[in-house]
């Protein structure tokens, strides 16, 4: 073969691969499908969640969660089968279709369950019954039998296993619980006790009863504030734009006048103990030695002390002068995402999609859990006799399955809010014309997100799960063992979970950051973490301050929303005399106040860190001549200006400096001893 002809091909191919390599970013073209193995791995783990519901309700574990079972393994409402070494069942109770505990106020609250004999019968008692005549009543007139099923009804005055086979005395009314058909008493004093014990802080019946009481009395006000918090996160995103920089100038004086004011108190603790110590301590070495070591001590760890905050403040003052265009450049950011907002107003809708779909989830594997709980065999409790049934073998590791899943989807569905918004916030910056863009590109977004970029999302998501889940098994280690483990074992155990939790922080901001550049250029989760990750680095500073100062302002917004709603619920209860009545509602509107106001922020930070990754690559790839114009809005094209101009005055400086000093090397003295020719 030529090999002039091998050489060129072989030029052509390392033409390629350069190319490759070195790619530029391309906004909103060339879209692929991207990690797609992932997508199925994903999806076969799904079918496996969903295999698992099914499970239960095939092997009849959904069927005993919501009909209900009695202590002897027969399901109420339908007809069952013998249990094997269990007396009494597989009985007909086609027409017993409710549950009734025999001690319903009998709770283990360490298991956190009803310890109580149960029945399936045919009506609920919804009148009291005193004693066991009035059970013989009951079961001859309404054909409920409330005794074990092997007592006969016209019996029950004179049986001696009336004590454990019928219900404790007084028998409370009671009705059923609707879908479970389990028999509640009317009066749930007893419940009422069991929160009590769980909530251990409570040390007086009646303080929960009034806080019950208070909550209860004010649940239109509470409903009402919770609106109020709400309405206040969405303005927020809206005006924050146009207060970000008051807030943001107001943060960095307040920093620097607090460390320049606790320098200057230090300084002066140390020179009035320098002025008026030595006198004190010429009285005091008469009385003691030890008193004067002491107060030397005091004198040198105040000079250590001011030393010490003088050079924090030195470096916070060197920080805040060399950082100033940054913190404008976060102000341009905050301007530039108020607009964004403007433009896309679905995306305040985001916060209430991700949280039903994930109220969904949970209630879904809630549910299924509960179902879990009453799936497997039927196995006889050593301790109270009573039949339960419980995995066993392998089938017990459904549970660990199930729990993974929760972290798993849960994951994948916030990191899809956050490829969704990424997506959006990608079309709004690179489309120059903002009156061009399109109809909703919120479910543009949505519709790329599914049709090429699942796949990114899970494997994205299933990298915080793998670090999610060690930290949650540490933390509950740590719980389990706490006041047995030695103090070295909870220093380790809390040094572990703290670094997974840093862990799991730098993951997140790094996957949102890839889910960012997968929206941009269509590439696979490892090549968009990797790009994005070069982008970070080369603006390390910018993301600093953007983070530092970027976060404390989200942060105050959230405080200016728990306040003002904490203020208006004040003016809203004072009507209620009962001052004590107000800690409980108020304490649930500021925490549900903070969790709208930071579903609704975090939206506001997600899009502020993709349009500093669109700057970023934006101002590396274009220059603003013909064919490499800049996409950026005008807010931060006017602090590239800025920035030019201040670049471009500091290179005059240099080059006058410069010109100087060659003008100067340049005119030399004449060496002595030498002469003209």
């Amino acid at each position: 073969m030529d090999p002039k002809r091998l050489s060129s091909s072989s030029q052509q191919q390392v033409r390629l691969r350069q190319k490759r390599t070195k790619r530029e970013w391309r906004p909103l073209e060339d879209r692929s499908c991207t990690d797609l193995p992932w997508f199925l791995l994903f999806t076969v783990f799904c079918v496996g969640m969903g295999s698992i519901c099914g499970f239960t309700i095939v092997t009849g574990g959904a069927a005993r969660l919501v009909f209900g079972y009695d202590s002897y393994g027969n399901t109420c409402g339908q007809r069952n089968e013998q249990i094997e070494g269990v007396r009494l069942s597989g009985l007909d109770h086609t027409d017993r279709k409710f549950v009734f505990f025999l001690d319903p106020c009998n709770i283990d609250i360490v298991q956190r369950k009803i310890k109580s004999m149960a029945l399936c019968v045919s009506l609920c008692p919804t009148e009291e019954l005193k004693t066991y005549q009035d059970l013989k009543r009951f079961a001859m007139v309404n054909g409920s039998e409330l005794c074990s099923y092997e007592l006969a009804a016209h019996r029950y005055p004179v049986l001696e296993q009336r004590t454990t086979k019928c219900p404790k005395l007084p028998v409370p009314p009671s009705k059923p619980l609707p879908v479970f058909n389990r028999c509640t008493p009317v009066d749930i004093s007893c419940y009422a006790r069991f929160a009590e014990a769980v909530v251990t802080f409570v040390g007086d019946n009646s303080v929960l009863h009034r806080l019950i009481a208070g909550v209860a009395a004010s649940k239109e006000i509470i409903i009402g504030l919770c609106v109020l918090a709400l309405f206040l996160s969405m303005i927020l995103m809206v005006i924050i734009r146009y207060i970000s920089a008051v807030l943001v100038w107001i943060l960095t004086s307040l920093v620097v006048l607090g460390s320049l004011a606790g320098t200057s108190v230090l300084w002066w603790l140390y020179i009035d103990y320098r002025l008026y110590g030595n006198d004190t301590s010429s009285k005091v070495l008469k009385e003691a030695k030890e008193e004067v070591e002491v107060t030397r001590d005091s004198g040198q760890a105040l000079l250590v002390y001011a030393v010490a905050a003088t050079v924090f403040t030195i470096i916070l003052l060197l920080l805040m002068l060399f950082m100033r265009k940054r913190v404008a450049l976060t102000i341009a950011l905050f301007h530039v995402a108020g607009k964004v907002f403007i433009h896309l107003p679905l995306l305040t809708l985001q916060p209430f999609v991700t949280f039903f779909a994930l109220l969904l989830f949970w209630i879904y594997w809630i549910l299924v859990l509960l179902f879990l709980g009453t799936t497997g065999n039927p196995v006889q409790n050593e301790e109270t006799g009573l039949t339960e049934f419980r995995l066993t073998g392998p089938l017990q590791y459904l549970t660990w399955y199930h729990a993974v899943g929760l972290v798993w989807i849960s994951e994948f569905i916030l990191a899809c809010q956050q490829m969704t918004v990424a997506g959006a916030v990608v079309t709004y910056y690179f489309t120059r014309d903002k009156n061009r863009l399109p109809m909703t590109p919120i479910l543009s977004s949505v519709l790329r997100l599914v049709r090429y970029h699942l796949g990114t999302v899970a494997k994205g998501s299933f990298i915080i799960t793998l670090v999610k889940i060690p930290r949650l098994i540490l933390m509950y280690i740590h719980n389990q063992l706490k006041g047995k483990e030695n103090a070295c074992a909870r220093c380790m155990l809390k040094t572990c979970i703290c670094c997974l939790w840093c862990l799991e922080k730098c993951l997140n901001y790094l996957n949102q950051n890839a889910y960012a550049a997968t929206a941009i250029n269509s590439t696979s989760f490892c090549t968009s973490a990797r790009d994005a990750f070069v982008i970070l680095v080369e603006n390390a500073l910018r993301v600093a301050t953007i983070n530092a100062i970027g976060d404390f302002v989200l942060f105050l917004g959230k405080i200016l929303i728990v306040t003002t709603t904490a203020f208006a619920g004040v003016l809203l209860l004072n009507y209620q005399r009962d001052y004590a009545e107000w800690l409980l509602p108020l304490i649930i509107v500021c925490l549900f106040s903070f969790l709208v106001a930071h579903c609704f922020l975090s939206i506001f930070e997600i899009v502020v860190d993709v349009l500093f990754l669109c700057f970023a690559i934006d101002t590396k790839y274009n220059d603003g001549t013909p064919g490499k114009e800049f996409f950026m809005d005008k807010a931060l094209m006017e602090f590239v200006e800025s920035s030019r101009r201040l670049e471009r005055a500091v290179e005059r400086g240099r080059s006058r400096v410069k010109e100087v000093a060659s003008e100067g090397a340049e005119i030399k003295p004449m060496a002595p001893g030498t002469s003209s020719a």
